[in-house]
């Protein structure tokens, strides 16, 4: 291929597929199945989305070639067990696209974005209908249980929604959310059995998604930026120990916390 050429989607699978050739392919990537792969589809999608937060462009190109590679991969591995292929794959995604927008590639309309979304969740479940799933019928069926937990809770009170089943605005979540911490408080109090605590600290953080989501804030940004923060702080806290003499570690508490309050005063506002 000369310079002036361009790979394309074709050139994509012809190479996974010469890795996965068992006679002179990539020992790893033969020896891979669904199981083992699919960690590494879940950290590329996050890698996309970090891409995304930091507005790193050229990051993003290559995430996103590394998340095309997990779908190829996946294809490659059913088109050799004669399940499916790539072409497949993109067969089903458009067809389902097309499907669930009636009101983009044909004649149906909408008032408002709420009325779509319920259209949306109408024809999601006719689709599992469809696939002989009727058997479920409540608001929430579909919502998968391999989701990370945030997202399930997420999605969970999203369905809920659709019923009418929310509160009207952030304040009543967030005295629910106050009620929640003051019985994690109680538990504590009372000498904190551990079923009894796991129980009402999940409490706390179910409500602190339905929070994010009343706010209009994406729960996991909000807590990247978070865990960002914290490591910037820290990090700054042993840099400040270590040119005052000594390590980080070798600090009482109340002088960790004097680093910390040093590291914060020393962040550009904003």
């Amino acid at each position: 291929m000369s310079t002036s050429e361009r790979y394309g989607v074709d050139d994509l699978l012809e190479i996974m597929a010469r890795l996965r050739d068992p006679q002179h392919g990539c020992p790893w990537d033969v020896q891979q199945d669904f199981t083992s792969i699919a960690p590494y589809t879940i950290e590329e999608a996050y890698e996309v989305a970090d891409a995304i937060d930091r507005g790193d462009f050229d990051d993003l190109r290559d995430e996103l070639g590394d998340l095309l590679l997990q779908v190829v991969f996946h294809a490659r591995m059913a088109e050799e067990a004669g399940r499916f292929g790539f072409a497949d794959v993109v067969h089903a995604i458009s067809s389902k696209m097309r499907r669930r927008h009636p009101h983009v590639f044909g004649d149906v309309r909408h008032a408002d974005v709420a009325e779509q979304t319920r259209a949306w969740e109408a024809i999601k479940a006719a689709e599992r209908t469809g696939k002989g799933d009727a058997a479920d019928t409540s608001v929430l069926a579909g919502v998968s249980s391999g989701l990370p937990e945030w997202r399930r809770a997420l999605k969970l009170q999203q369905r809920a929604a659709t019923a009418g089943f929310t509160w009207p605005d952030p304040q009543p979540v967030l005295d629910k959310l106050v009620e929640e911490v003051d019985e994690v408080r109680a538990e504590f109090a009372s000498g904190a059995d551990p079923a009894r605590l796991e129980d009402e600290i999940g409490d706390v953080l179910f409500v602190a998604v339905n929070l994010a989501r009343h706010a209009g804030v994406d729960f996991s940004r909000a807590l990247r930026h978070a865990n960002a923060k914290f490591e910037r702080r820290f990090r700054k806290m042993e840099e400040l120990a270590a040119a005052a003499g000594g390590t980080f570690a070798e600090r009482d508490l109340v002088e960790q916390e004097a680093l910390w309050q040093l590291a914060k005063a020393q962040e550009p506002p904003g």
